[in-house]
């Protein structure tokens, strides 16, 4: 049986559950995200106080959509298992990571505008990208035996760093959706040209890198 502290934590975990579930669908109604904390707490059923407790405010809550977000890519990625080596396997991660962003872009481009918006409060967005990029990159199978160290020590934060620099733009206007996947992939080619052999990083920066069939 569940004790008193494990019951306050699995309500509280379905009351942030529930909040989020709100920004969404206020979201997709409106995606400038001009929407209140009252009209939040009223779409999620919840006192007014109860978004401001569990998250602090709107940055807090886009910050943690995002996070939702790289939790599905992953759980995505896990369900695909692409095959391949580490690089074939990373750039399948950015594909699966562009096709759930382009489900619903409106909503997601909001999401990821106001996550640039600065709060003072570090969020862990980051932490959560370079953790999907390791997975994808499991092992490091591919990548040039003599960088295998570095690839560890730095990849995964390049992969994070050029992927959401990619979304930037997106949210910018200045990729268009359709150009996405391209433009993540091709990024994320040439972050990964860095740590392979050279035949291997001239198919790369080619864009001729192909998983197998």
């Amino acid at each position: 049986m569940p004790s008193t502290s494990q019951g306050r934590e699995e309500r509280s975990r379905l009351s942030r559950e529930k909040v989020l579930d709100a920004a969404e669908r206020l979201l997709r109604a409106d995606p400038g995200g001009t929407f209140s904390m009252r009209d939040l707490a009223a779409e999620a059923g919840v006192s007014f106080a109860t978004p401001f407790n569990q998250y602090g405010g709107k940055a807090a809550i886009a910050r943690a959509l995002s996070a939702r977000r790289i939790a599905q890519m992953a759980d995505r990625l896990d369900a695909a298992r692409p095959a391949g080596d580490a690089v074939q396997r990373t750039l399948a991660a950015v594909r699966i990571a562009v096709d759930l962003l382009l489900q619903e872009p409106e909503v997601n481009r909001a999401m990821m505008g106001a996550l640039g918006a600065w709060s003072g409060t570090p969020g862990a967005v980051g932490a959560q990208s370079r953790s999907l990029w390791s997975a994808a990159l499991g092992g490091f199978d591919g990548i040039d035996p003599g960088l295998v160290a570095a690839a560890r020590l730095r990849l995964p934060a390049q992969l994070a760093l050029v992927f959401r620099g990619c979304l930037s733009f997106w949210v910018g206007g200045e990729i268009a959706d359709q150009a996405l996947g391209a433009t993540a992939e091709g990024a994320a080619s040439v972050a990964l040209a860095g740590f392979v052999g050279p035949a291997r990083r001239d198919s790369l920066l080619a864009g001729i890198d192909q998983p197998p069939p």
